[in-house]
């Protein structure tokens, strides 16, 4: 695969669903929009499917199959140069130039208890499904969720079938308990968008165990660029992100991290990094500090050898 970032979530879609008269090739309103993401040299960007918990239950799934329609139409339509990542051996067949796309899914609150529609869901490319958002739902808890009550049965059954059809797990978002339950079951986890809870006490922070446990379990760690998820200070910089890196590193997953930016997820920036196009800045602070190989294994080196396990 040629060079470029890979980064493991973004809300674009979200973002093109609330409002469908937004252009993705140029509108400035989509922080992952193709003009960005061809100035950031993004190599491989994963598309998250959110469903907004005001939505009722019996339209969600709805919703998700506008998304994916949306992701078609809109997202690998803008450009010859985008390549639909329907498998993970894709990522092996991207040229010089072009770019994969992946869908994920996060939260299953839309599948409800129906397992069959999480399949479909895997045959029309969903290769990464993260159980929650904050809140509860029939499989777990989030980490918005005073219970913190950890996997249902029908949450377990959803990592057997993950772990069947190669798709990653995703633990961003999941309550403690259900972190742990997801560490004894899946094949295949990640923290898709997540920090260090020890530099920043944020709920959607990882403690040390839990990002130990990831490595152990040669999953990987996606860095969030969410200010509140990266400092209390007022303003978040490029600085803050690396010393999240460098924190993760200091517990054994230099070779298990990367970033999952939170594009169009997010209100708030981190200086120069508002959008995609900006990661070259991020790129450049992470020379000054990294040799080439380690700057290259965040970028994208860590994320291909977590999907090696699946092809």
């Amino acid at each position: 695969m040629a060079e470029g970032a890979i980064d493991s979530h973004c809300d674009a879609l979200l973002k093109l669903w609330a409002h469908p008269q937004r252009d993705y090739s140029n509108s400035p309103n989509i922080e992952v929009n193709l003009e960005r993401v061809i100035a950031g040299n993004i190599k491989v960007q994963l598309f998250a499917i959110f469903i907004e918990p005001f939505i009722k239950q019996d339209q969600k799934f709805q919703v998700v199959l506008e998304q994916i329609e949306i992701f078609h139409e809109k997202v690998l339509s803008s450009s010859p140069k985008f390549h639909h990542i329907k498998k993970w051996s894709d990522l092996n067949e991207l040229k010089d130039g072009e770019i994969g796309a992946v869908l994920t899914l996060e939260g299953v609150d839309a599948i409800g208890d129906d397992l069959t529609k999480l399949s479909v869901l895997h045959q029309l490319g969903v290769l990464s499904v993260g159980l929650t958002w904050n809140q509860a739902n029939l499989c777990a808890d989030g980490v918005g969720e005073p219970r913190g009550a950890g996997l249902t049965t029908l949450g377990k059954d959803i990592v057997r079938l993950n772990n069947r059809n190669r798709i990653l797990t995703d633990v961003s978002h999941l309550s403690v308990n259900g972190f742990w339950d997801v560490m004894e079951l899946a094949n295949y986890p990640i923290a898709s968008h997540s920090n260090a809870r020890h530099l920043c006490d944020h709920p959607r922070n990882l403690y040390d165990d839990q990002i130990q446990a990831l490595v152990n379990k040669n999953g990987y760690i996606g860095l969030v660029f969410c200010p509140d998820f990266l400092t209390s200070k007022a303003q978040a910089t490029i600085k803050d992100i690396l010393n999240h890196l460098d924190y993760m590193c200091s517990l054994g997953a230099e070779h298990h991290i990367g970033f999952g930016s939170d594009f169009d997820g997010i209100s708030k920036h981190v200086v120069r990094l508002r959008h995609s196009g900006e990661y070259p800045y991020l790129v450049e602070e992470l020379e000054k500090q990294y040799s080439a190989t380690q700057v290259k294994r965040f970028l994208r080196g860590n994320f291909e050898m977590l999907v090696s396990q699946l092809t």
